[in-house]
């Protein structure tokens, strides 16, 4: 009873400052073992705050007496970059500059990683997404896919590789507003057809031959900045493209993508508008082999 008198005295005072309740909503996010987030109640305050009441309530045998656990946390929503304040700070605890992924430090901080996944949910459920600019359509999704991503190793972790999991990029296991989505369909249906080739530089694998990590979020106001450096950092990595004036050996990415690097001229005119050497039009192209080991 001690539960609901004080979610109803934090509602009233938030709404009486001019806030409006989401309603209370089970949560979608599970893990292999137990659900992580049971129950929760959203309320958006007068500075378009979204404010998260965490609660885990253990009857005892059906007995009157209740275990409670309510935690409170409040992050930004919608167009405020601090949508993805969360996701910045375990990027910056747990991916090295160099895009290494400490995963078991990761797994230790799961549960922050499931709790910025459902702000990512409420985000996408609220009626001013669909308004959302390109950019920060942009940063939502690439953050969103690479969230998802290190979700997905942890659900099976310690593994070898992210090829060690049974159809990784097809397990539909995130609902995001109203629908459930994999990783292909976020990059194939969403982020390929905004027509911005360097995503592919921005979305990772989890794997070594993978564009590496950033230890930063993205973010709508700096997004143009992020992906070209995203792309120059990928094209600098000769474990990953070796760039010579005639000779090019790339990672198989620009193989697979290719029609993507080609929406505006060839595939040399792209890779020349942000490699350090100007390669010649006339230069031979070779494809790496794939790493797939894990990047950590």
């Amino acid at each position: 009873m001690k539960y609901f008198q004080f979610i109803l005295i934090i509602t009233l005072a938030l709404v009486c400052s001019g806030a409006k309740v989401i309603p209370k909503s089970k949560s979608t996010i599970i893990t292999n073992h137990k659900e992580i987030i049971k129950d929760s109640v959203f309320i958006v305050n007068s500075n378009n705050a979204l404010a998260i009441i965490k609660t885990d309530i253990l009857k005892n045998n059906g007995s009157k007496t209740e275990k409670q656990d309510t935690t409170f946390h409040q992050t930004t929503l919608l167009t405020d970059t601090s949508i993805h304040q969360l996701w910045n700070e375990l990027l910056q605890n747990h991916v090295s500059v160099n895009g290494n992924v400490d995963y078991k430090a990761f797994k230790d901080d799961h549960k922050k990683l499931l709790d910025y996944i459902h702000i990512l949910n409420i985000t996408n459920q609220n009626e001013g997404f669909h308004t959302f600019s390109r950019e920060e359509k942009l940063a939502y999704w690439i953050n969103a896919y690479n969230a998802l991503t290190i979700d997905l190793i942890l659900r099976y972790y310690p593994i070898k590789s992210i090829k060690s999991i049974k159809d990784p990029w097809e397990q539909r296991l995130w609902k995001l507003g109203s629908k459930w989505y994999n990783l292909n369909d976020i990059e194939h249906e969403i982020l390929r057809k905004m027509e911005e080739p360097r995503i592919h530089f921005a979305i990772v694998c989890a794997s070594v031959s993978c564009p590496n990590l950033s230890n930063e979020a993205y973010s709508p106001e700096n997004i143009e900045v992020q992906l070209t450096k995203a792309t120059q950092i990928f094209l600098r990595d000769t474990n990953k493209n070796t760039i010579s004036k005639d000779q090019l050996e790339l990672s198989k990415i620009f193989q697979w993508f290719t029609k993507d690097f080609k929406q505006n001229g060839t595939l040399i005119e792209f890779l020349n508008q942000y490699s350090e050497i100007q390669i010649s039009t006339s230069a031979k192209i070779n494809f790496k082999e794939y790493n797939w080991d894990l990047n950590d």
